[in-house]
């Protein structure tokens, strides 16, 4: 199943940039492992935000979550970050539906 996930980050005073920085790049090296594993079809950082775009393929819903709870930027600051998680349905999959629907 293919999910879009917008994650938003934040981060508290005490931590700061540089704190939000080690964070990010623990979570980007596990991040570019799993694109390479084929779990993450691809990844966007959002220009002038806080926030990173991905496409995802796995297997369950379950699966999801308990993927979104072992991210590291998760486990050390999962309060501080909101996920937006959507299903994804493939464009051509939609198209044969409406193209059946028509000759009904």
């Amino acid at each position: 199943m293919l999910y879009r996930l917008d994650f938003t980050v934040e981060y508290s005073s005490d931590m700061g940039q540089q704190g939000l920085f080690k964070v990010w790049a623990e979570e980007a090296e596990a991040a570019l492992g799993a694109k390479g594993a084929g779990v993450v079809v691809d990844l966007w950082k959002v220009v002038g935000e806080r926030k990173v775009l991905a496409i995802v393929n796995v297997d369950t819903p379950d699966d999801l979550d308990r993927i979104l709870f072992d991210l590291p930027i998760m486990q050390k600051m999962g309060n501080l970050v909101q996920v937006d998680v959507k299903s994804l349905r493939r464009y051509e999959d939609f198209a044969a539906d409406v193209s059946e629907r028509l000759g009904r």
